[in-house]
């Protein structure tokens, strides 16, 4: 009689498993984990799908790392190859990786390759071990589900729907005040910004400047929550996009590391130094144009350094301050006249005040008043040129769809020589009488 019993009570549990998966989910996760592990691996895994996709993400990852491995395997091979992926990210790395490896080859390479991102995608920074709920869950059993799977601190609670897609976000501040009760739907907000994972790095670290997001949501195409990226991936975007940025404005590749192999170095370096080779023969033939003048007042080609390192600093700060204003989307190519304009205002105002303490060290060394003229004329004229072209060369650059710190300082360093050697010289030559 008593065998009866409990062969009619699992009849009855497997037909409530089967007919209302979203009722019997809701009531397994008040269950320990363990319980939970021992219920569903009792059954068929095509017969409790329904009820693995109704679970809470976080819940549901839980109870797989408790699975024996052959109902882990027949829950793989069945289960929608996404909401697989996003289960199995949220396990421990050893224990997804022995199970893709006891999978089936094209199976595991098919999981393998949704849960690989490219090292500069919002993907690549997220953290996966994050707990979601369903908006009908109340305040209390957030909590207490948050203290038993011991996951990371959060600052938001993050609302899904049946299908895993992200729905809304409440201040876990807010849950941990409310009525017990209160379900997290009734203190829902919509989310103030989201990412998909294959996002590059530039426009996560763009999104979190600009709304001041301490955590950032990371979904797929189909809106599915995915992760989270936190303050410390955020740090190391940062961080990283600024690297990239020193390495390429100066021709090195963004892929090289300090580890690199000298060839390595080589081949990604040698044609920005070839290509800086023949910009500083054009700078050197600029000069070779006033051979006369200089073999005619040697004190010129004393002074030409001078001209072209301030000309070539004033471009620097001018391609710097660009350069960060363009990384933090603090402006766009179609600001080009305004930055334009302040950088040559700036250019100027600082060319005149350089030029006048230039003239004064140049008149004690050589009392020359006519050489305090030409030097003094170039200077301003040549950081004029060097704060437009500090401006202008990254817009251009970003305008014509490369990459605005692509060797800029390459670029610049050529417009600076050139146009500190050819006003330095060109007026010297212009004022010949004043230098007899």
């Amino acid at each position: 009689m008593a065998v009866a019993s409990s062969s009619a009570a699992d009849a009855l549990a497997q037909r409530f498993l089967y007919e209302f998966p979203r009722e019997a989910a809701k009531r397994m996760e008040s269950l320990p984990a363990d319980e939970m592990a021992r219920l569903l691996a009792s059954q068929p895994p095509g017969k409790v799908m329904l009820v693995w996709e109704a679970l809470i993400p976080g819940i549901a990852a839980l109870i797989f790392d408790l699975l024996p491995a052959k109902a882990a395997h027949a829950l793989l091979a069945d289960m929608d190859r996404g909401r697989s992926a996003v289960m199995l990210s949220r396990l421990p790395p050893e224990r997804w990786d022995s199970l893709l490896e006891s999978l089936p080859e094209s199976l595991a390479g098919e999981l393998r390759q949704l849960m690989t991102y490219p090292p500069d995608s919002a993907g690549s920074l997220m953290d996966t071990k994050i707990f979601a709920f369903r908006g009908d869950t109340t305040a209390e059993t957030a909590l207490n589900l948050f203290r038993q799977s011991r996951a990371r601190p959060t600052r938001q609670v993050l609302i899904v729907d049946d299908g895993n897609r992200l729905m809304a976000r409440v201040p876990i501040e807010t849950v941990a005040l409310a009525d017990g009760k209160a379900t997290l739907e009734s203190m829902a907000r919509p989310p103030i910004a989201v990412v998909t994972g294959t996002d590059p790095r530039e426009e996560v670290v763009d999104k979190l400047n600009k709304l001041k997001l301490e955590e950032l949501p990371v979904i797929d195409i189909d809106g599915r929550l995915l992760g989270l990226i936190r303050p410390a991936g955020l740090v190391e975007a940062v961080a990283e996009e600024a690297s990239v940025d020193m390495q390429t404005m100066v021709g090195a590749s963004k892929d090289e590391r300090a580890l690199s192999s000298s060839l390595f170095a080589v081949r990604k370096r040698l044609p920005w130094l070839q290509i800086n080779l023949l910009t500083a023969f054009l700078a050197a033939s600029v000069v070779a144009l006033f051979e006369d003048t200089i073999s005619r007042y040697t004190a010129l080609a004393v002074l030409l350094p001078v001209v072209a390192g301030q000309s070539g600093n004033a471009g620097a700060q001018a391609l710097a301050v660009t350069m960060r204003g363009l990384a933090l989307r603090e402006i766009g190519t179609g600001h080009w006249l305004k930055v334009l304009s302040k950088e040559t205002v700036a250019g100027l105002l600082n060319g005149i005040g350089i030029a006048i303490t230039c003239s004064i060290g140049v008149y004690v060394w050589s009392g020359s008043l006519g050489l305090c003229a030409v030097i003094a004329s170039s200077m301003i004229l040549s950081m004029v040129a060097a704060g437009a072209a500090g401006a202008l060369v990254p817009i251009v650059l970003k305008r014509l769809g490369q990459d605005p710190a692509q060797s800029s300082s390459i670029v610049l360093t050529t417009v600076t020589d050139v146009a500190g050697f050819f006003s330095f010289l060109g007026i010297a030559t212009a004022l010949q009488s004043m230098l007899e």
